[in-house]
């Protein structure tokens, strides 16, 4: 350890907190050049800035970040606020956006709201006051009080998950479109009894418009759209649950259409386990593209939702805003794929 590093470490035992210039000494440059090297290291040599992070990490050294906000009046922090940490199809949107985000110099600062739209108004509210460059929501769908703020905010709202009549930026997919096109694919296998399952329909309004879509395509060919709303959000377990609702309460059903693939697949192996051939004695299809509805057998018939190319796009268009670049399009398609599998 040199003279440099050990006069920064007692120095830091006394005052608990190493400082710029102390990184600066260690590394043998200026304060100015540590943080040219922190925050714009394409401006620095390879060595002056491997000398720097050295340095930083021997150390110890941990920026203020709100600090820099205020001096900069720029915050590194981006908000984003979803209805589940647990939902996988929630994470994968992140970890695009982490993928664009981060490169950028932002870190996400993450709400979960559990479905509860009070609670994601305090997100926002709480949020905002901490001055975040941007903040990043799941859904189209706000109470009242939330829109409020969203709409007077003074930082870009970015507003994914579904295409709809957003307050600033948009990218998703039409969850319509997408319910029209699975029932579209049951109707043309031949099947004339189908029932949609979802779960909490209230909360998971995007399941609902994928509902809408199913019924106007099965009433447009003359068919019934049954629907059962189970109570629970989607899972294994549920869609265990919602295939023996099916077979109670509609007992003539060739098909389930299922608001996502944690149900269908539940569903699935629940069947299994009853003795019924999956699609023969029940047809059973999904949505999302979940790695999970592929590895089992029969494969499961989904449509494919590109979450992570979603949470990319989104993560460009707001560095597009936020670096004052010109926005051609306030709303972006990411669109949808319809993946037939083993199940219909």
């Amino acid at each position: 350890m040199s003279k440099a590093d050990f006069d920064a470490i007692k120095s830091r035992r006394r005052s608990n907190q190493v400082t710029l210039g102390q990184v600066a000494k260690a590394a043998g440059v200026s304060p100015m050049t540590v943080s040219r090297a922190l925050n714009h290291p394409d401006k620095v040599s390879d060595q002056t800035r491997h000398n720097v992070l050295e340095s930083v990490k021997r150390l110890g050294y941990v920026p203020n970040l709100v600090a820099g906000s205020l001096a900069s009046s720029r915050s590194s922090l981006i908000a984003v606020i979803v209805p589940s940490l647990s939902n996988s199809v929630f994470v994968e949107v992140i970890k695009g956006l982490q993928d664009t985000l981060e490169n950028e110099g932002y870190q996400l600062l993450l709400g979960n709201t559990d479905y509860d739209l009070d609670r994601e108004y305090e997100l926002v509210r709480t949020f905002m006051g901490w001055s975040c460059s941007a903040l990043i929501m799941a859904g189209l769908r706000h109470s009242e009080a939330c829109h409020t703020l969203l709409a007077n905010a003074r930082q870009p709202i970015m507003e994914v998950m579904e295409l709809g009549a957003s307050l600033d930026l948009n990218v998703g997919l039409d969850h319509t479109a997408a319910g029209r096109c699975m029932a579209h694919h049951l109707v043309d296998r031949g099947y004339r009894h189908i029932v949609y399952v979802g779960a909490r329909l209230s909360d998971d309004y995007r399941a609902l418009m994928r509902y809408q879509g199913h019924r106007e395509i099965l009433e447009r060919s003359g068919l019934e759209a049954p629907l059962v709303e189970l109570e629970t959000l989607g899972s294994l377990e549920a869609g265990a649950l919602g295939l023996a609702r099916v077979l109670s309460e509609y007992p003539a059903t060739q098909a389930i259409h299922f608001a996502n693939d944690d149900l269908g697949a539940g569903a699935l192996l629940a069947a299994q386990r009853q003795g019924l051939r999956v699609p023969e004695d029940i047809a059973i299809a999904g949505f999302n593209g979940l790695a999970l509805g592929q590895h089992i057998t029969p494969r499961l018939t989904t449509i494919v939702s590109p979450r992570q190319a979603m949470g990319r796009l989104a993560g460009q268009e707001l560095i597009r805003r936020l670096t004052g670049q010109r926005v051609h399009r306030k709303r972006h398609d990411v669109g949808f794929t319809l993946q037939p599998g083993e199940s219909t």
